[in-house]
């Protein structure tokens, strides 16, 4: 191997610089918020307009579109995941931090569900996404229901993939406007419904 393809492998196994990776985010904050309004194949001129940079940028950090939407996706799951604790240590009791986590993954949800046709593809990249949102999630809505069951606050033995699919059930078509359906009031009232009763 040459000097210059040893530097070469070394610097695309090196972390990516914080500055980097601030760019990445807004890409992909971008992109999700282009596609809950325009659906996954919005022009990526207009993600680019929303992120405010070129779009050259975008195809240098996604060089397709699958490469963006399992970005997208992958983001939203750690941004979720990594709420939850932060939720649990800065709100005033462990049920507000859950019902705050759980508007969190409603949000996600709604941009999910709009990535839903694409994700069922037979692109070998969208496998593993399924399995990655459950590995992520799950454990922080387990942790979370169990610090608002500790703290007395509920009583439910509702276990966290049952809540999280029940939730997911109630956003299904959230992102066709519907004057008489609101998913998030629903939602509201089963995160209700754990409360403690006694």
């Amino acid at each position: 191997m040459k000097d210059g393809e040893a530097a070469t492998g070394q610097a695309a196994s090196r972390p990516k610089r914080a500055d980097a990776r601030r760019n990445e985010k807004t890409l992909l904050d971008a992109a999700a918020a282009v596609f809950v309004r325009s659906g996954v194949e919005a022009p990526v001129r207009d993600i680019a307009a929303e992120a405010g940079v070129g779009t050259a940028t975008i195809y240098r950090h996604f060089p397709t579109r699958a490469d963006l939407i399992i970005g997208v996706y992958r983001h939203q799951v750690e941004a979720c995941a990594e709420a939850g604790p932060a939720l649990l240590a800065s709100s005033p009791t462990p049920y507000a931090a859950l019902a705050g986590w759980i508007d969190l993954f409603v949000d996600f949800l709604v941009t999910k569900h709009g990535l839903a046709a694409v994700l069922q593809s037979d692109n070998a990249g969208f496998e593993t996404l399924h399995a990655y949102f459950l590995d992520r999630l799950v454990p922080v809505c387990t942790d979370l229901l169990a610090a608002a069951t500790d703290a007395g606050e509920i009583d439910t033995d509702v276990p966290a993939l049952g809540l999280m699919r029940g939730v997911g059930n109630l956003c299904i078509g959230a992102e066709t406007p519907n004057p008489d359906y609101d998913a998030r009031q629903l939602v509201r009232i089963l995160i209700a419904g754990l409360r403690a009763t006694g």
